[in-house]
């Protein structure tokens, strides 16, 4: 590994942006071994000057413009689109509110030789991060508990490599030869679950997915829920945030269970229209209240 890019996209983050662009130099920089880092960061459609921000304080960040209606999804295909277009080791994506410990690029080469060692292949690498109040694990690898009522657990980061089957995209290293197999992130969805997606699509493909030893980075969580607040909305709220991106985003998750747990897709498209007829009854029923 001697040449990675990474891979942003951000809107209207830029005190968050910068911060993640500093930590990521930060740990290169104290990093003893040979690498190089091309940063792709595709702004969309920011109002708060990050573009500007960028340019002034890491101009070597190769800034793309988005619309404004790519969300994360969007933005990061946009992003690894662009990068692509030129032959690296490996593509680091990170979310722009993500802050990187200095340890991430040992991390990486442990785990890429790993899984060369053990698979004979390299893979997929997640990076877990925790809450930079509490140190509890915010986002990482799980591993599929129950498929048939889509349950998991995410991994704690013990120091040894862990196979998972689902992966957050907030620090996720690809290696090359993975983009060679199945390429980047699948078209289709809007802001979350593709990452899901991608970690799914490559254990298909038998590509490892593996939690890396280590705590790579810090980054919080939003604890409240998708239906925290649902029953104190009006039924065209609740439609609405059904199907907003960065609500529920319905058809993104109907995609996602009818390519990869086909048995609950119709369950799960009844369940969510119930919660948005009746969501005084969903909380009854899951809570006990």
């Amino acid at each position: 590994m001697t040449h990675i890019a990474v891979l942003y996209t951000s809107h209207n983050r830029k005190t968050k942006t910068l911060r993640s662009l500093a930590s990521i130099n930060e740990a290169w920089s104290t990093f003893n071994k040979s690498l190089q880092i091309t940063i792709y960061l595709t702004d969309d459609g920011s109002t708060d000057g990050t573009s500007e921000a960028i340019r002034k304080e890491f101009p070597e960040v190769n800034i793309l413009q988005g619309n404004g209606n790519l969300f994360w999804a969007g933005g990061m295909i946009n992003s690894w689109k662009e990068a692509i277009k030129k032959k690296y080791d490996g593509y680091l994506l990170l979310n722009d509110d993500t802050f990187i410990c200095k340890n991430i690029f040992d991390d990486i080469i442990l785990t890429d030789e790993y899984a060369s060692k053990t698979f004979m292949t390299k893979g997929v690498y997640i990076g877990s991060t925790k809450d930079p109040e509490t140190d509890k694990l915010t986002y990482g690898g799980a591993v599929l508990t129950n498929k048939l009522l889509y349950q998991f657990t995410i991994l704690q980061p013990n120091g040894e490599f862990q196979q998972c089957d689902l992966g957050n995209a907030n620090i996720m290293y690809v290696a090359s030869e993975v983009v060679d197999k199945v390429g980047i992130l699948s078209p289709g969805y809007v802001h979350g679950i593709a990452d899901y997606d991608y970690t799914l699509k490559c254990k298909k493909n038998n590509i490892p997915v593996l939690v890396m030893p280590n705590y790579c980075g810090f980054c919080e969580r939003d604890t409240k829920g998708l239906y925290h607040s649902f029953h104190l909305m009006t039924f065209k709220e609740r439609l609405k945030h059904l199907y907003s991106p960065t609500g529920i985003a319905f058809k993104s998750r109907l995609l996602f269970m009818r390519k990869f747990f086909p048995y609950r897709y119709p369950m799960f498209y009844i369940m969510g229209w119930l919660k948005v007829l009746f969501p005084k009854v969903y909380l009854k029923a899951r809570h006990g209240k």
